[in-house]
């Protein structure tokens, strides 16, 4: 049992109430020595006078051996101030007192008290009567505050009764959240949402961040969540009218007005930046498209990209990252925005820290994940890709592939989408003159020191790392000098990358029987139950194989295939090795006819990128070639 912690004195609620006593100074007690000096002086002398010496000496010793009447206890001596520890002791005198002082046991009797009449009074039940009742006194002391500060613009005093009533009118729309299919229609319906919006101009900051807080409750996609499921089904009507009406009332353009005039030094406003980024990705999830529009009528993502440049880390840095990657991830007018406000070369910026540490914790990792999920969605247009290459991006992650850290893995992946597509061929170039082929192989094969095995990449940095060399493959141009270095790294000790490459085709091919194993056993519940398979089911079962290993043995035969065409060792070699396992090139050729058949550039989104699809169109055209040369070794 951790007596200390039974003993500690509970921590008061934090704010504006009273705070306990800061420790004593020296002048303090200095003081306090020199009054019990005199009280001691004071009570001793009438006794002195009224019996002889002697009797005073001998009533001195007995006091020192008698137990002292209880009636004459000191009760100002008491450790701490403690007001029980005289009072509080069981049959055998332990356990003195609670350790508190009696200004301390008033407040938490209070909070206590507090705290029990919260838990017998029921909850009303929300009602439209309620909901009205509840809407109406929000409207009345809108109404009366506007009212005296106008009257009294120079006279707070006047105003503040009225502006504390008004806090409290605003936060009793919270309980609004739990009744989304009754609550939001009355609350369009009867102007209160125009209302609430007028208060995000409000003169008092506080009352602002109280109707933010109100907008992020209301907004969250989870409200009226325990309700059943017809219940449920009702609010989404509800929750998408509320935040059209938000939009409609020009609610994001006034959010970001308001992150100007919040100063995040004091607690109370840091919570009103958090609660205008969690209304952003409310409004975000329920409609992506209003990404746009918000980038577009906004100066949001200039005001985000300086907040994730902060020196030091907090929540609100890391929430401004998130924000970022979601307006990136399905915008293409918001990721070309991005390139004008020099965003690329600011996201390189903050993420080249940690390339010589690791994030302090779990939520700085976040933040940096996040960041490099911006750029990587960014990556897809073609004028990012430029200013990646000129911002020297390709440099950075080369260096940051060097070093054992968690910024390793995501360097990788973001050179995997930098590389991609036709528009990636300049980076290629400069990934090679950057000496990036060395750690690149490194990588794949795994690292190994005297006193450790080798450790294999995760399966993740595989893919991404296979994705690299693909790129390579695809935009080197066949006779210059970086394509010959790049083969010649599969040629050296003795076809080792070669090898490789085989060793984790097997593994694939392990995980994918046991993957289209599960598959067949589903397809013959199907045709038992229904007699046939839905078109849906076997793209279902196709996405399934992709992510059981279907897309890196794809990658690799499409890689295998390349060296094939390029070297003639190379094709004897893998010849070679596959004929041990009694497979041939009509292995690979069957893996790449599948390629082929499942790349449809009709159904590339938008939003993807316009390199996507040029992408597509030109992967369709290698395969068709590579598939045609080895069909004719075969």
């Amino acid at each position: 049992m951790n007596i200390d912690k039974l003993f500690k004195v509970p921590k008061l609620p934090a704010g504006s109430k009273r705070q306990l006593p800061d420790n004593p100074t020296p002048e303090m007690l200095k003081k306090m020595r020199l009054d019990e000096s005199t009280s001691l002086r004071t009570s001793s002398e009438p006794k002195m006078q009224e019996e002889p010496t002697g009797h005073a000496v001998s009533s001195s010793r007995r006091a020192a051996v008698e137990d002292a009447p209880e009636d004459d206890v000191d009760t100002s001596f008491a450790p701490g101030g403690d007001a029980d520890y005289f009072a509080e002791e069981d049959e055998e005198g332990r356990f003195y007192g609670g350790g508190l002082t009696s200004e301390q046991k008033e407040i938490l009797s209070i909070f206590e008290k507090a705290e029990g009449e919260g838990v017998s009074n029921d909850p009303e039940e929300v009602t439209i009567t309620s909901i009205r009742r509840t809407l109406l006194r929000l409207e009345r002391a809108v109404n009366k505050n506007q009212d005296q500060r106008s009257k009294h613009p120079d006279d707070p005093s006047k105003f503040i009764d009225s502006e504390a009533d008004l806090d409290s009118s605003i936060k009793s729309l919270l309980p609004l959240a739990q009744s989304p299919a009754l609550a939001y229609p009355e609350m369009v319906r009867s102007g209160i949402v125009s209302l609430l919006v007028g208060l995000l101009s409000h003169e008092n900051v506080d009352i602002v961040i109280d109707a933010v807080e109100v907008f992020h409750e209301l907004t969250d996609e989870d409200v009226g969540n325990e309700g059943d499921e017809y219940e449920q089904e009702d609010n989404q009507p509800a929750l998408k009218m509320l935040i059209e009406a938000l939009v409609e009332n020009s609610v994001p353009e006034l959010l970001v007005d308001n992150l100007s005039r919040l100063k995040e030094e004091e607690e109370s406003d840091r919570q009103g930046v958090f609660h205008i980024f969690g209304v952003f990705e409310n409004i975000l999830g329920f409609n992506p498209d209003l990404s746009v529009q918000l980038i577009s009528k906004t100066k949001l993502m200039s005001w985000l990209l300086e907040r994730v440049q902060s020196k030091t880390h907090e929540e609100n840095r890391s929430y401004a990252a998130e924000l970022l990657s979601i307006l990136l991830q399905s915008s293409i007018p918001n990721r070309q925005e991005l390139g004008k406000k020099d965003g690329v070369e600011v996201i390189l910026k903050v993420l080249s820290q940690f390339r010589y540490r690791e994030p302090a914790d779990a939520d700085e990792t976040e933040f940096m994940e996040n960041l490099f999920d911006a750029l990587c969605s960014a990556l897809a247009e073609p004028a990012i890709k430029s200013l990646f290459l000129a911002s020297e991006g390709v440099d950075l992650m080369v260096l940051m592939m060097k070093d054992k850290l968690q910024s390793k893995s995501r360097s990788i992946k973001t050179l995997d989408y930098a590389m991609s597509g036709p528009t990636g061929s300049d980076l290629c170039s400069n990934f090679v003159e950057a000496l990036g082929l060395k750690t690149l192989f490194s990588a794949l094969m795994g690292k190994a020191s005297k006193k450790q095995k080798v450790t294999a990449p995760a399966l993740e940095d595989t893919s991404h790392i296979l994705g690299i060399i693909s790129s390579l493959l695809s935009n080197l141009p066949s006779d210059s000098a970086n394509r010959t270095r790049l083969l010649a790294k599969f040629v050296e000790s003795d076809y080792a990358k070669v090898d490789k490459l085989l060793e984790i085709r097997d593994n694939m091919l392990g995980r994918l029987r046991s993957i289209d194993a599960e598959i067949e056993t589903e397809k013959k519940e199907l045709l038992a139950e229904d007699g046939m398979l839905d078109p849906e089911d076997a793209d279902l079962f196709y996405l399934r194989r992709l992510d059981g290993g279907l897309f890196i043995l794809q990658t690799l035969d499409y890689i295998l295939a390349w060296i094939a065409m390029e070297d003639d060792g190379i094709r004897a070699h893998i010849t070679q090795m596959l004929e041990r396992k009694n497979l041939s090139l009509k292995n690979v050729i069957q893996t790449l006819t599948t390629y082929h058949e499942n790349i449809d550039v009709d159904v590339f989104d938008e939003s993807q990128g316009s390199d996507k699809i040029q992408a597509g169109m030109m992967q369709k055209t290698i395969l068709e070639n590579l598939i045609a040369f080895l069909e004719g070794c075969s």
